[in-house]
């Protein structure tokens, strides 16, 4: 798919999930999924974009895949320049801080990830990277 089109499907996705509370949109390929929203790194305005999403106590694990694309997303590059986010669960939102996942702990969210969606082995396959893992943990 061409990072066009899968802006635009991920545009019409946030959309839905927002005016629906998350009743639409929620789930993907058997998953949930949360909207994140993170500040640009250049032009320092808001970019939502809706990603699958695992538990992890009350923290979320995200991975940023970007499909197996040799470059990664523009969310992560995002958090790496500022990490403090804002996530939303259905019609629950709150702020949170980015953290990326070093090894081993990497590798075992990696399992989990994989477990939940198979379709991350096929974009690691695609790409050289190794594909990063965050932990997005509430603010106090």
């Amino acid at each position: 798919m061409r990072d066009a089109t899968a802006r635009r499907l991920s545009t019409l996705h946030t959309l839905a999930y927002r005016l629906t509370g998350g009743r639409i949109g929620r789930r993907l390929v058997n998953n949930d999924m949360l909207l994140l929203t993170t500040t640009g790194r250049r032009s320092r305005r808001q970019h939502t974009i809706p990603l699958l999403y695992l538990r992890d106590g009350d923290s979320v694990i995200v991975v940023a895949s970007w499909g197996g694309r040799d470059y990664p997303p523009h969310w992560y590059l995002n958090v790496t320049a500022d990490p403090a986010v804002f996530v939303q669960i259905d019609g629950t939102g709150w702020p949170a801080v980015a953290e990326e996942l070093d090894e081993p702990e990497r590798s075992t969210w990696w399992q989990h990830a994989v477990t939940a969606y198979d379709g991350y082995t096929e974009y690691q396959s695609r790409t050289d990277r190794v594909i990063p893992i965050l932990r997005l943990t509430p603010m106090p």
